[in-house]
């Protein structure tokens, strides 16, 4: 059985999407004839928390663990800092002086990222066990994209295949230009990242958009393997009995559509039985910009949010909703990301509502699955006209989805697409 040495920041108890891509292909590489050996930090200041997703790991797994200096764990104790470890970085206006000040810090100060202190002593334990267990491959995951780092040191001591997976892009990630970053910080990003791309042997990345943005950027081989879902449904729920519009995760304020919040606004004061009969379902983090939209947008007395709960609730909220929604900003940064819920989504096999920008490959997948509909900022008609139909088909219980092809989405098939190009 072939040895692969994968090296992650997040990993259980971790929560959120981070964890759950290299936690399911660990779960299912074994039946590909890989053994995955995971090297995590022994001390992490993890933003969020679920004790759920340990359930699929197998004892026999080897999980190595070295201890990490968190600065977060110290700015913890002079500032509220658990906003910015879940990726609320207020808007420009909202900042104030400690605000930009710890955002300066962690743009110029930590780079690439504030796992940066990790790096050094991980190629050193690390360097010791692959000499010892003659591992030949190693993977990187990242965000946190220092991880790459460890990978690039590791691959230039030992002879090794190196494979770096970015769940998402380097510089051109969604909160990058938010950092306050000056001239040389952002040149050494654009060096890192240059000699991440050109040292690799292998890129994986989880999108169609991301590998044409890579191409530009390298010309070492690049393969899209997508998240997925875990488990086919072969069970029923019982359905929520108002017609639910429900978002599973976080939500900030850049992925904020005005035009849905308008057009529920119109919906409720046009058709007969709908605001007797709407919910707008909230489950995770949500930007306090988000509320304060939605507040203005008259829909209050319809909201419900639900604090941020674990995988397991998370599936089953999905699977009970009328219709679910993802929401994707309106920006560039955003046509390069595929959030890993769109594919359990797709296994809730409940209609989809997808808003986002221009160029998506998400649009491509509900299509290709028949799962649901996108729509760009712009469609705003074509929107209220999707939202009523929905509706009317609530109303003639006949609110459903024929879903196809969905299975090439099965986590245990990601991975042995995986498998293939691990050789």
């Amino acid at each position: 059985m072939k040895k692969v040495l994968i090296i992650t920041y997040y990993w259980p108890p971790a929560g959120g999407p981070g964890v759950q891509r290299w936690l399911k292909f660990v779960k299912y590489l074994p039946e590909f004839d890989i053994e995955p050996i995971v090297y995590c930090p022994e001390n992490p200041s993890y933003p969020t928390l679920d004790s759920t997703l340990s359930d699929d790991l197998s004892d026999n797994i080897t999980i190595l663990k070295h201890s990490i200096r968190e600065p977060l764990r110290f700015l913890k104790l002079f500032f509220k800092t658990k906003a910015y470890a879940k990726g609320l970085i207020p808007t420009a206006s909202k900042q104030g002086i400690i605000d930009r000040f710890l955002i300066f810090i962690r743009g110029n100060f930590f780079i690439p990222d504030a796992r940066i202190s990790w790096v050094k002593p991980s190629v050193d334990f690390l360097s010791d066990y692959i000499s010892e267990n003659k591992i030949d491959t190693i993977i990187t995951t990242g965000p946190p994209h220092s991880v790459h780092l460890i990978g690039m040191r590791l691959k230039a001591k030992h002879l090794l295949k190196w494979f770096s997976d970015f769940r998402d892009p380097w510089v051109d990630i969604n909160y990058h230009h938010q950092l306050k970053l000056t001239k040389h910080a952002q040149k050494q990003h654009l060096i890192l990242e240059k000699r991440v791309l050109s040292k690799a042997d292998h890129i994986i990345v989880t999108s169609a958009q991301t590998k044409l943005l890579f191409l530009n950027k390298t010309n070492r081989p690049i393969t899209v393997v997508t998240n997925g879902f875990d488990d086919a449904i072969t069970s029923k729920v019982k359905m929520d009995l108002n017609f639910t519009l429900t978002h599973i995760g976080f939500l900030s304020s850049q992925r904020n559509p005005a035009i849905l919040w308008d057009v529920l606004s119109e919906l409720i004061h046009e058709l007969t039985d709908f605001k007797e009969k709407f919910r707008l379902v909230l489950v995770g983090t949500v930007s306090v910009d988000v509320i304060n939209a939605i507040n203005t947008s008259g829909l209050a007395p319809y909201l419900d949010i639900i604090e941020t709960v674990s995988h397991f609730d998370a599936v089953n909220c999905q699977r009970k909703s009328q219709v679910l929604l993802l929401l994707e900003a309106n920006t560039k940064a955003a046509t390069y990301i595929i959030p890993g819920k769109l594919f359990e989504y797709v296994n809730a096999q409940r209609p989809i509502i997808a808003i986002g920008p221009q160029l998506s490959d998400i649009q491509s997948i509900l299509k290709e699955t028949n799962t649901g509909n996108y729509f760009k900022y712009s469609e705003r008609e074509a929107l209220k006209s999707h939202i009523t139909k929905l509706f009317m088909a609530f109303k003639n219980n006949s609110l459903f989805v024929d879903p196809k092809g969905i299975d090439r989405y099965s986590r245990r098939n990601c991975t042995k697409r995986l498998s293939e190009i691990l050789g």
